[in-house]
């Protein structure tokens, strides 16, 4: 029998695959999403998780950036 899963390939530097391996280990976002990891910048997902990755993702982004025009 033939077990077929919906997923997304993910392209990303290895630092952002990091994030995404630890929060599927941890089961951050409620259940593991990662059905395969490809290499140091691949990584095979579900597909249902997609929206919620990215949003984990500009979170983290944004909370590691810095805006110089509010710095004064």
């Amino acid at each position: 029998m033939v077990n077929v899963t919906k997923g997304v390939l993910v392209e990303c530097d290895p630092a952002v695959k990091q994030f995404l391996l630890h929060l599927d280990e941890k089961v951050a976002l409620g259940k593991k999403f990662v059905i395969e990891d490809l290499d140091e910048t691949h990584i095979f997902v579900s597909a249902e998780i997609v929206p919620v990755l990215q949003e984990k993702v500009w979170e983290i982004m944004d909370s590691n950036s810095f805006n110089i025009s509010q710095s004064s």
